[in-house]
């Protein structure tokens, strides 16, 4: 859970900031967000929400 909050908070902070720097229309935005739901509701769900907590798990086992 924890993981999929910090990733949701930083995929918003980028849209905003593609927002307020003209490199992200509105109406871009909200094709991605209504892609985003639409594919939570598929087969594929799950395969993606796999890969990005191994993603997660990969990143979390860095020390630089």
């Amino acid at each position: 859970m924890a993981i999929t909050i910090s990733l949701v908070l930083f995929l918003l902070i980028f849209a905003v900031i593609f927002l307020r720097n003209g490199g992200l229309k509105v109406s871009h935005a909200i094709v991605c967000a209504l892609l985003g739901f639409l594919m939570a509701g598929t087969s594929m769900a799950p395969t993606i929400h796999e890969g990005i907590t191994a993603t997660a798990n990969v990143v979390s086992g860095l020390h630089p």
